[in-house]
């Protein structure tokens, strides 16, 4: 599959005006967007939604930032949950819900790079992903 996909992260740079980051996202989502279509998932959706009072304002800022959406394929699901397991027997702080796995999953299961600032959970998790990060 051809495209990138923008974790939540980047977008609520963008979004809240970040003091630190959102030059630099906002720089990559300009750059990728000319070459890449642009994609987010139902969780990256439900992440970035916090932050807006109505479906219709979200909706609009989604298109003029041409963010497509996918969804997300049951083997994407399927590693998710398995890959969440594994991180729950060997990690030590245990913060991580299951739908941060989400994301990495559908990148490994379609194939598609990240665009994201959170490159440890993919570098330990999902190492095929390629990450596009700071």
């Amino acid at each position: 599959m051809h495209g990138i996909l923008v974790d939540s992260n980047i977008l609520l740079d963008v979004f809240g005006d970040d003091p630190e980051w959102a030059d630099w996202s906002e720089t990559r989502l300009e750059e990728f967007s000319r070459d890449f279509p642009l994609y987010i998932n139902s969780i990256i959706y439900s992440e970035v939604s916090i932050g807006f009072q109505a479906i219709e304002i979200l909706e609009e800022v989604l298109k003029e930032c041409n963010l497509k959406m996918l969804p997300l394929p049951r083997e994407a699901l399927f590693l998710a949950g398995k890959v969440f397991l594994k991180y729950r027997k060997r990690a030590g702080n245990k913060q991580s819900p299951l739908p941060d796995f989400y994301i990495g999953a559908q990148a490994a299961v379609l194939q598609l790079p990240v665009l994201t600032r959170d490159k440890a959970r993919f570098t330990n998790y999902f190492p095929t992903v390629k990450l596009i990060s700071p």
